[in-house]
């Protein structure tokens, strides 16, 4: 197999685990601040099969893999009922950055992780220079040993759960940072600003790339740069 198609498996792999950690996270914090309707459901597990959607998670990812297009995609949304959570504002607030911070917290502990590899383990900092080349700048060399491949996948779940992290965070409905503005919005604008869902798709379009890469550079940036000075 080559080193192309190993990193689109790899990538493939890593999200369809943060598109299931992050709706996880939705569910397990509605259920603490007081709405069991996504527990009731099964949602609150990281079991792929309750959270993905076959068109979003599955086919619409493989479509992008095989064009050589950005993974993207979405999966089930987490059913929450306003009125169950105990202090709606702050609650609802909380249970949309859950899915968004968990997705950063496996990126903190892939990059935790690379640091321990590089510096504790022989050939470990050849295996995450390998690895960062071949996931940002392609190429088909590698080093020899099960070692590489495991870096690999850890550097994958890093790019794909800050890439996820970073997109739901914009403001467009219905990402959950949308969710988020709308609770500081004046009411009258909140019924405005929740028709701009109706439009979404071609929002997304036209500005969410740029948005995306506004937001994720620097992110990005500073992780590599953590992976590499530290």
């Amino acid at each position: 197999m080559s080193q192309s198609a190993i990193l689109l498996v790899f990538e493939f792999v890593a999200l369809i685990f943060a598109f299931s950690i992050h709706e996880a996270a939705h569910a397990w914090m509605a259920s603490r601040c007081g709405d069991q309707t996504a527990r009731m459901l099964g949602r609150v597990t990281l079991n792929p099969v309750r959270h993905l959607d076959p068109l979003g998670s599955v086919l619409l990812p493989l479509i992008a893999a095989f064009t050589h297009l950005p993974l993207i995609g979405w999966a089930k949304p987490t059913p929450v009922v306003g009125r169950n959570l105990r202090n709606y504002k702050r609650d609802d607030i909380l249970v949309t950055l859950a899915g968004p911070g968990v997705n950063l917290l496996v990126a903190l502990v892939a990059l935790l992780m690379m640091v321990v590899v590089k510096h504790f383990i022989p050939g470990g900092a050849e295996a995450v220079g390998a690895s960062v080349t071949l996931a940002l700048f392609g190429g088909e060399d590698r080093p020899s040993g099960l070692l590489f491949p495991l870096v690999l996948l850890l550097f994958c779940s890093m790019l794909v759960n800050l890439g996820l992290a970073v997109f739901n965070v914009i403001p467009i409905p219905p990402l959950d940072g949308s969710r988020v503005l709308r609770h500081f919005l004046p009411y009258h604008w909140q019924e405005n600003y929740d028709r701009i869902g109706g439009y979404s798709l071609l929002l997304l379009m036209l500005v969410g790339g740029r948005l995306m890469s506004v937001l994720f550079t620097p992110v990005l940036g500073t992780f590599l740069s953590m992976l590499i000075s530290m």
